[in-house]
């Protein structure tokens, strides 16, 4: 996959004759990969470049800074997943103020049209652009048409269990314990990416080390608790290496914590991770974080969750390590 700034680039990179789709996407959960996916088919049937054209960052942190929502992925994320659709090009377009001020009609004819000179455009139904958000995607069909004979294809909504799915209906299904909800919706596992720092230690004192990671606050996170996860090195640094783990996302009642705070005890690990970007995918939700009496008890309580933990993930597939860290 190619990764571009500006449309310009795009269209002296790949001609002038794209199937594009547009959106912020998100989580690229399940109603934003039937928006790729037409496009990707279009696209292959056309023997056109299948593009996505995003924003970075999202619009709201640039509008409406109060407004905007924790995200469900990060950019690097993002883009991974988009490359995993198998798309040919991400454009990743600065969001600015001049660029939202921009009107929506002037944002087809003078973007879409003369700049990347896309043949195809694919966008979901509630699909909306251009200074104060004014554009539809019925008006994208129409000016699109009009100035450069842009074919427009507007996705329906997709929908889950009568209502359609959305980031919002996800980032509620997270913060509400419903795990198994929000990885339906997304279509895949929710996962956070962080790097590793030093801890107090306290997790080795009970016989389970585990790789500290502060989450960004601007992310999107499950509520408190217990999980089964898998994790991995992010950003290529060991890309087979993957781990089964247990974590605790919380504030770590029982020894006094104040901090959110994820800690992850991977499974048959040797090595050190202090530094290193660990991704973290939450498989399964095994229980509430909660306040022990005392250490022992709750040492006691890690036992049973990490073994819950295997058994979780062994049925889920996810067995050991797939490879170890150098100490």
């Amino acid at each position: 996959m190619r990764r571009y700034s500006t449309l310009d680039d795009l269209a002296a990179d790949l001609g002038r004759s794209a199937c594009m789709a547009i959106g912020t996407f998100d989580g690229v959960h399940l109603g934003h990969r039937e928006v790729i996916h037409t496009m990707l088919a279009a696209a292959r049937g056309a023997g056109a470049p299948a593009v996505v054209l995003t924003f970075t960052p999202h619009p709201l942190a640039v509008l409406r800074p109060q407004a905007m929502p924790p995200l469900l992925t990060d950019y690097r994320s993002r883009s991974a997943l988009l490359a995993a659709l198998g798309i040919d090009a991400l454009v990743e377009m600065p969001f600015t103020a001049e660029l939202a001020a921009v009107p929506a009609a002037t944002f087809v004819s003078e973007y879409l049209c003369r700049r990347a000179g896309v043949r195809w455009a694919f966008v979901g139904a509630d699909f909306s652009f251009g200074a104060g958000a004014a554009g539809t995607a019925e008006l994208l069909a129409a000016v699109g048409r009009q100035d450069c004979g842009l074919r427009t294809h507007i996705v329906p909504l997709r929908s889950q269990d009568g209502s359609p799915i959305s980031s919002t209906r996800i980032r509620e299904a997270l913060r509400t314990g419903h795990l198994g909800d929000a990885i339906r919706l997304l279509g895949h596992e929710f996962t956070l990416a962080a790097p590793v720092v030093p801890g107090e230690r306290r997790g080795r004192e009970l016989g389970f080390p585990t790789a500290n990671l502060m989450p960004d606050p601007a992310l999107a996170q499950p509520a408190p608790g217990v999980y089964a996860v898998r994790a991995r090195l992010a950003r290529d640094d060991a890309p087979d290496a993957s781990w089964a783990g247990v974590a605790n996302l919380g504030r770590r009642p029982t020894v006094g914590g104040e901090d959110m705070r994820l800690e992850v005890h991977l499974f048959d690990f040797v090595g050190e991770l202090y530094g290193r970007v660990l991704e973290v995918a939450f498989v399964r939700r095994l229980r509430a974080e909660q306040r022990f009496p005392d250490l022992e008890t709750l040492r006691g309580q890690i036992a049973r969750d990490a073994r819950r933990a295997r058994q979780v993930l062994g049925r889920a597939g996810v067995s050991g390590d797939a490879g170890r860290s150098e100490r």
